[in-house]
């Protein structure tokens, strides 16, 4: 390995240490309790050191939410392959249950979070990472509707109810609700709820 690679590798591990502290003093300590400083003490090197990197706090965690999406959008992604419009939407549902459960910090800093809407704010963008999984489920609703599967043609407003049942379920599941049923049944419920959601979509929308 030449130099120039290995000082390549090391800056790419550097942010991933700074990543992967930051995601969890986030997490743990809220994004407005969370500072530069707090983050190099945990990797036990300078702030100036983080600076190197990122040049503040919105910019970090900016960093953290898209590399998030892009996973997020990677595990949605698959559902292109499936050629039966209404078995894309069932499918996308279950691609977005696996990725909130196997992902559950990622989820969090996504959807649930405030601090991704502040630094937009910061940086007077649009929530573009958002928009682009919105649009893939408008254009799967889209197919839906063209078909005959659906006939709701507001498509904008029959996204948002299905994304919203999605993250709600999703939310009770992360958030330990489902804890109340005193079981081990709770990614089974989870499906099983998802199943009768999507016979009433067919049906009412």
């Amino acid at each position: 390995m030449g130099i120039l690679e290995r000082k390549e590798r090391e800056k790419e591990d550097m942010r991933r240490l700074i990543l992967t502290a930051a995601r969890k003093l986030f997490l743990e300590q809220g994004y407005e309790k969370t500072s530069i400083r707090n983050i190099a003490d945990a990797i036990e090197y300078s702030p100036a050191t983080i600076y190197l990197y990122y040049k503040d706090k919105n910019e970090l965690f900016f960093a953290l939410h898209e590399e998030a999406f892009l996973k997020f959008m990677e595990e949605l992604g698959g559902v292109r392959s499936v050629k039966d419009p209404f078995e894309r939407l069932i499918e996308m549902g279950h691609r977005y249950i696996k990725y909130a459960v196997e992902n559950p910090e990622l989820y969090d800093l996504m959807f649930i979070m405030t601090a991704p809407m502040e630094t937009l704010a910061c940086r007077d963008e649009l929530w573009e990472d958002g928009l682009k999984s919105f649009g893939l489920l408008k254009w799967v609703i889209q197919e839906c509707v063209n078909i005959g599967y659906l006939k709701n043609t507001d498509i904008e407003i029959s996204a948002m109810t299905v994304w919203a049942y999605m993250h709600g379920l999703v939310t009770i599941y992360l958030k330990n609700r489902m804890s109340m049923f005193q079981d081990d049944q709770q990614i089974q419920r989870m499906q099983q709820s998802f199943t009768l959601f999507s016979k009433m979509i067919k049906e009412s929308l």
